[in-house]
């Protein structure tokens, strides 16, 4: 069936009105998506269906069939580690608060938890501050490849790195002209936080973030498609993976794609005391956002001014510069370590994370990997 007859079908199923469309097997999303992979969508039924799709709201076997094709031009690599976690921030960014969520891959390094974090430069519709321009600000670049990567992760004294997007999966990245054209938010949204690109020995777990509480059993169900051994799915700020640091919160855990398990989380109980719910924004960067927010555009003014004061703060964290940004590097390290059974409780996963950052550790696994992916 030739790539247009088979989009043409396609469409008439997904796209025929709230009551008239029909869902897509895991197979027919598959092939579909296949057809955008490999340029031989019409650019016109390429955006359609991405955007039919997120009206008709997608079905697990519509984003696990979207995630196989993406998945069929990723070869994994191997790993010479027993484990990887794989966090992935939101990939279009934070506006409200300054994501040293960035810094979070070397804090777990230290605490003997190898990390891989993984996303783009820039990506609407937000187009905020991204865990790449915050790391460039920082000093450091992403590796070059997914051999450069490894090499990374495999040594003891790094452990960790950040990859982009077009290195893991090109062909989803060259979608990303089209994603910006059609603005609102498709299903590749939730989808490309699954790419998983090595495989350890043992075990390889999923770090995620969420807002809206119909996620967590989605991302479960992707991090199970994607070959990941377990999933760690955090209610965070702005999506991301370090929850507020003023409320209660909560995280769930999936192992295999079991249904998740929720377990609560309160800042005040682990020595947590801060009044904002995340890294406040300058004084400047407040007023734009209050006044008259940011050009949502590549690389606008206001989204790296913040990855500039970002880059700032998690700095002065790994530093063992007190305060919020420190607090929220502690806490999103400890909930890893409290999933992934490396400490039996919360507060022991604090204070291991805060002996990584106060003994010098967790500064010297960021100069490591910045030492070999200087810019």
């Amino acid at each position: 069936m030739s790539s247009s007859v088979l989009m043409r079908d396609v469409l008439q199923r997904i796209a025929t009105g709230p009551h008239l469309s029909k869902d897509l097997s895991r197979d027919q999303a598959r092939e579909a998506m296949l057809t955008l992979l490999d340029n031989s969508a019409d650019p016109v039924q390429a955006g359609i269906f991405l955007i039919a799709l997120r009206m008709k709201r997608e079905t697990d076997d519509e984003i696990a069939g979207v995630l196989d094709a993406i998945n069929a031009g990723i070869k994994k690599h191997t790993l010479a580690v027993e484990s990887l976690t794989t966090l992935v921030d939101p990939y279009n960014g934070f506006a409200r608060g300054a994501p040293v969520n960035a810094f979070l891959p070397c804090v777990l390094a230290a605490c003997g938890v190898t990390t891989l974090s993984h996303g783009v430069l820039a990506m609407g519709p937000k187009f905020g501050a991204t865990h790449e321009q915050v790391l460039t600000c920082a000093g450091m670049g992403p590796a070059h490849s997914l051999s450069e990567a490894a090499s990374l992760l495999e040594n003891k004294a790094v452990a960790w790195c950040y990859l982009n997007q077009e290195t893991i999966a090109p062909q989803l990245a060259n979608l990303s002209e089209l994603r910006t054209r059609i603005v609102k938010r498709s299903c590749l949204t939730t989808i490309e936080v699954a790419l998983n690109p090595f495989a350890p020995t043992k075990q390889s777990q999923l770090l995620t973030g969420f807002v809206h509480k119909a996620y967590p059993p989605t991302y479960a169900m992707l991090a199970h498609v994607a070959g990941f051994d377990s999933a760690t799915l955090v209610r965070g700020v702005e999506g991301g993976v370090i929850p507020s640091l003023s409320q209660a919160s909560r995280y769930f855990h999936s192992v295999h794609g079991s249904p998740v398990r929720q377990i609560d989380l309160d800042p005040s109980t682990l020595g947590i005391e801060q009044s904002e719910r995340a890294v406040s924004l300058t004084e400047a960067l407040a007023q734009q956002l209050d006044a008259e927010g940011y050009e949502k555009t590549p690389n606008n003014d206001y989204s790296q001014a913040l990855a500039e004061h970002t880059a700032n703060c998690g700095l002065a964290a790994l530093q063992a510069q007190k305060g919020a940004a420190y607090d929220a590097l502690v806490y999103g390290a400890a909930i890893v370590l409290h999933a992934q059974n490396v400490c039996t409780d919360l507060a022991t996963g604090v204070a291991q994370a805060r002996a990584a950052i106060d003994e010098g550790l967790a500064i010297k696994h960021f100069n490591a990997a910045k030492n070999a992916l200087s810019l």
